[in-house]
């Protein structure tokens, strides 16, 4: 066993002081950065992947960036370890980067994995049962150093072969985070996040919307993971869903992200949202569509009911003739 190891460096505070703890005793740190589509900040331009970045620059270690693939939305669909308050599968999603992990630390000759959790931060992953079913089921047991709260756990292998100096770990535990905040003051840490955001699956409403789609749809695509950030959400039937843009980045979104198999419905003369039909439409589910796009653009209407139809490249114009009635959208709103 070497003295070099992969830490997974997601930017924010913990993982920043597990790093820095690590390279104060002479461990050669290669940094791991995860990113998916349904991290919070992903839809401000990878803040999170720019933060580990900046912090693997500040601390001179090469970093790799792996995105979350279309393989992580079966871990969301049947977690084995279940779900927490939302569609997120804490445990489960900790056991997929640890194997990815894995494989990287062989990739490149490292010898374990170091991670900035803290016993007892988070309710369903950061728990000592947790713990032993990810380093079980990654194939990692005895391999993942957790730094800041080292010597509330069993002793790695590292520290057993004294690589690692366990007398110079830490013993935080709890949600407070006054701890790591100390920390880093007595390291010359700044700059470091707050702790907001995290993961989009928490959110309630976002996971209403993760469970319809996994619900009427096998085959996901990234489009489908991108659009549920994007607009509002009605179901139509199994196969049609239906998405009304809420402000003008939203409607350039979904013109952005249509597919051959959706069709846009448009304002012609007057301002108002896109209306994005999501699978093979008739025109019932057209004149649908039109009715929405009709109801939120409102007043801004002014009586104006053409609309513009793009599918395949082709384009036609239909009117409306009333706006969708709110009890209608309500039951069918995601």
């Amino acid at each position: 066993m070497n003295k070099k190891a992969v830490a997974l460096l997601s930017g924010g505070l913990d993982s920043t002081l597990a790093v820095k703890v690590m390279l104060e005793q002479g461990i050669e740190i290669v940094a791991l950065n995860f990113t998916s589509t349904f991290c919070t900040c992903s839809c401000r331009g990878s803040v999170c992947s720019n933060e580990a970045a900046r912090v693997a620059k500040e601390f001179a270690v090469p970093i790799k960036v792996l995105q979350k693939g279309l393989d992580y939305i079966e871990v969301v669909r049947n977690p084995k370890y279940g779900y927490g308050q939302g569609m997120n599968p804490c445990v489960d999603c900790r056991i997929y980067m640890h194997r990815l992990a894995k494989k990287y630390m062989e990739e490149i000759g490292a010898s374990f994995i170091i991670t900035g959790e803290v016993l007892g931060q988070r309710p369903m992953s950061q728990r000592r049962d947790a713990f032993k079913n990810i380093e079980r089921e990654s194939g990692l047991l005895g391999l993942i150093v957790r730094p800041l709260c080292a010597k509330h756990l069993e002793p790695t292998i590292p520290e057993k072969l004294g690589i690692i100096d366990r007398g110079k770990l830490l013993d935080m535990d709890g949600r407070s985070r006054k701890p790591q905040i100390a920390l880093a003051e007595e390291m010359d840490i700044q700059n470091y996040p707050c702790p907001s955001g995290g993961c989009l699956l928490t959110d309630k409403i976002f996971s209403k919307r993760v469970r319809d789609l996994l619900e009427n749809k096998k085959d996901v695509t990234m489009k489908d993971l991108r659009l549920l950030k994007v607009g509002r959400h009605f179901r139509i039937n199994k196969d049609i869903k239906i998405v009304i843009g809420r402000d003008e980045a939203d409607n350039k979104q979904m013109r952005n992200l249509a597919q051959a198999d959706d069709t846009l419905i448009e304002p012609m003369d007057f301002a108002g949202p896109t209306g994005l039909i999501c699978g093979l439409s008739k025109n019932g589910t057209h004149a649908l569509a039109g009715r929405m796009v009709l109801r939120y653009a409102g007043t801004k209407a002014d009586g104006k009911r053409a609309l513009k139809l793009s599918k395949n490249s082709e384009t036609t114009t239909f009117e409306v003739d009333s706006p969708a009635d709110d009890e209608i959208l309500k039951g069918m709103l995601i």
